[in-house]
């Protein structure tokens, strides 16, 4: 009876701070977007704030895990613009944990079969592939690691596996941790006009985002046909030990 309770009132939680995200998304996603899409302007937005910068920032990096259309690499190169690489790193990462917990939660118990819905889709069916995969994982380090590969999509993935939540949260977290902790020197040496270096990182950063998004498919491709060998295998042994 107290777990029936307790899951009850988990899920009226999860539905207020769903609701919640959701209203302040619709009525200021124009403003969000047009904020985020300059770093010095957004800069001048958070400082604005006052003591309420950084959590202000933290919840721009909450909506930025749980909503796509805002831009991931300006708010987490801005951390570093506005505080410095160990603060702007801190504070990114504050945020995209709690956006993760957010949306990993929020699917797991409330919005499951909505998500299911959106990857029965043919465009989506190799991320149904992936997720039956035995060694879910390590492949979802591998594309949280990778720059150019849809990492939020794979928050909203996972909640639907029988994965622990805080082995997948320290998945995240190390998989995450050396771009936001890169994108965040990117934006502190940009400020401190330190412009040798930050083209020396942008150019590694994206060569790197170009090497991941150009062989993005053919690893999916990978991944799943791996995953689909083996399915037949253990079905043919199977039908072997019928016989």
């Amino acid at each position: 009876m107290a777990k029936t309770k307790k899951a009850i009132a988990s899920k009226i939680l999860l539905t207020i701070v769903g609701v919640t995200i959701l209203t302040v998304i619709l009525i200021h996603l124009p403003r969000i977007l047009e904020i985020t899409v300059s770093i010095p302007k957004f800069r001048e937005f958070i400082l604005s704030s006052g003591h309420w910068g950084p959590a202000v920032f933290i919840g721009f990096q909450i909506l930025q895990t749980v909503v796509a259309p805002i831009p991931g690499e300006v708010v987490q190169i801005a951390g570093g613009y506005i505080y410095g690489t160990s603060i702007g790193s801190l504070y990114t990462t504050a945020g995209m944990l709690i956006g993760a917990v957010i949306a990993f939660f929020f699917t797991r118990y409330m919005a499951r079969s909505f998500v299911e819905q959106l990857l029965s889709k043919s465009k989506s069916r190799w991320m149904t592939n992936i997720m039956h995969h035995e060694h879910f994982p390590v492949i979802l380090f591998i594309f949280f690691v990778i720059p150019g590969l849809p990492k939020d999509l794979f928050i909203y993935l996972a909640a639907l596996t029988p994965i622990k939540p805080l082995k997948f949260f320290i998945i995240l977290l190390l998989g995450r941790m050396p771009w936001i902790i890169l994108s965040a020197s990117v934006g502190s040496t940009i400020y401190q006009q330190n412009y040798v270096t930050t083209v020396v990182i942008s150019v590694l950063s994206v060569l790197a985002f170009l090497l991941g998004w150009l062989y993005k498919d053919k690893l999916i491709h990978q991944l799943t046909k791996r995953n689909k060998i083996k399915k037949e295998e253990r079905y043919e042994n199977g039908n072997e030990f019928l016989r």
